[in-house]
């Protein structure tokens, strides 16, 4: 590696207050917008019935504005690195806050089901942008050895908007208007420009490659077709056939794609990056503990609100528990993992993160709320332990060439995680419920649900023990290994 390439791959500490400032505000920048992302992809939902009435349609019907947002985002993701090395980071990381903060209030004054669609489109196209744009920006600003602190920050965010989003949708519909669940936005949105413009400086690739358009298709049928079909399982709204063969399609397109890659030069996404460990270690042990971040509220919700009769903004105060534990693990994520190294808190973590996600299935109707909450507490310690140290060890060895399309590609594999996260949920309640021979859901399908998750959860520890015992020893200055 030359002298230069390094300099790029580990910044060098801020030599100046402003610079010192603006290392420290870039965490919390990236952050914002990733919780204006998290929490907009989970508080619609809260909100169906409210909306459908407004609008003339029915909850059904309007869970189009869900899927919709959805595939946008999941169609836009891969494009995001070669706009930031195209166009630079910082102009493109504002243009996508702003246009998600305008669509947001197109979203709150359309007056029927068709104009939603297209302002949830658009505002998923922004988000597509914001997000790994932003990780772009913090992983070529913030040096390495501070990487970690960083992430821990950041992974918050991604933990708070899934459990905040239903009691927030839940106390606006009620107390407001469904119309604030997406202005909401325009506060944070405005605020994170003005932060962007006042601490962000510019970051732009000089030569940057053409847009692989044919790759950019296959990946944006692939993506589509998959998320969508994984989101649709167990819900009802189509055919079993038309059901697979959405995802058979997405499967072949995903082949092909596979195919195209290796003849080109720069595919839209680099599949050559998980010829690095520890991004492909990350990247699939990763995605077996995303199936939580998608299916623990999903479950929780199902148990406490179907199965016990709490209300959906009752409901959601118990779950903000586990909002709480990630709170607390900002304070201790960086001395733990630099204590005892990335390999040994990855492995140890995920079957405490399983274990706790499976206890979710003893609770009953006669459980103390305190003891709920305070299980909900300690597994959403773990569960943001997982993902700080994952999201960090992400990057530790990636060439800085190649971040943009790395930032890209995690965001990709992050956004099929989570939705098959809520698919196997789904599946899994389904086949209980058959087992039984029953229509209508009990207690003991949710259950079983909490054991499959837990169980894909603790599988991923196959996967991080994989790792070298020294592996991401520089990212946090660890003097112990895994062998000590």
């Amino acid at each position: 590696m030359s002298a230069e390439s390094a300099a790029a791959a580990n910044p060098a500490p801020p030599s100046n207050p402003d610079a010192l400032r603006a290392a420290r505000m870039i965490p919390f920048i990236v952050g914002c917008a990733l919780f204006m992302q998290m929490l907009d992809a989970t508080v619609v939902a809260t909100a169906l019935p409210a909306m459908a009435r407004a609008l003339g349609s029915t909850p059904v019907r309007l869970n189009v504005a869900i899927t919709s947002y959805l595939l946008s985002v999941a169609v836009f993701v891969p494009v995001s690195g070669w706009a930031a090395d195209r166009y630079g980071a910082r102009r493109v990381f504002v243009a996508a806050i702003g246009l998600f903060t305008l669509s947001s209030v197109a979203c709150a004054v359309s007056q029927d089901l068709p104009q939603l669609v297209v302002a949830r489109i658009i505002q998923g196209m922004a988000g597509a942008m914001m997000v790994p744009v932003g990780r772009i920006i913090l992983l070529r600003t913030v040096p390495k050895q501070d990487l970690l602190k960083a992430m821990s920050f950041l992974s918050i965010p991604a933990l708070l908007g899934p459990v905040i989003g239903p009691p927030l949708g839940g106390f606006m519909v009620t107390y407001m208007s469904w119309h604030w669940i997406f202005l909401i936005n325009i506060p944070i949105g405005v605020l994170g420009i003005a932060l962007v413009l006042r601490y962000v400086a510019e970051i732009k690739e000089e030569t940057a490659p053409r847009l692989d358009w044919l790759g950019f298709l296959l990946s944006a049928v692939c993506l589509a077709t998959l998320v969508s079909g994984f989101e649709a399982i167990g819900r009802d709204v189509m055919p079993l056939p038309m059901l697979l063969g959405m995802i058979a399609v997405g499967a072949a397109c995903g082949f092909l794609y596979a195919w195209h890659a290796r003849r080109v030069e720069h595919p839209i996404i680099d599949l050559s990056l998980m010829r690095i460990p520890t991004f492909a270690i990350s990247t699939l042990g990763g995605n077996l503990c995303r199936f939580a971040v998608g299916a623990t509220p999903f479950l929780l919700a199902m148990l406490l609100q179907v199965g016990f009769g709490l209300s959906p903004f009752s409901a959601g105060l118990i779950t903000f528990a586990s909002a709480a534990g990630a709170l607390l693990m900002k304070f201790v994520a960086t001395p733990i993992v630099r204590h005892f190294g990335f390999r040994r808190v990855l492995t140890v973590n995920a079957l405490l993160t399983g274990v706790f996600i499976m206890v979710c299935a003893t609770f009953t109707p006669a459980t103390p709320v305190w003891l709920m909450i305070a299980i909900l507490l300690v597994g959403g310690f773990f569960r943001s332990l997982q993902f700080t140290g994952v999201n960090t060890l992400t990057y530790a060895d990636i060439p800085p060439a190649k971040m943009s399309r790395a930032s890209s590609f995690a965001a990709m594999a992050q956004q099929l995680g989570i939705s098959l996260g809520v698919g196997v949920a789904a599946v899994t309640l389904n086949v209980s419920m058959a087992l039984r021979g029953a229509e209508t859901l009990a207690v003991s399908d949710v259950v079983a649900g909490f054991i499959v998750i837990g169980l894909m959860c603790m599988a991923s520890t196959f996967s991080f023990r994989r790792l070298e015992p020294q592996a991401g020893a520089h990212l946090n200055g660890a003097k112990q290994s895994d062998d000590e």
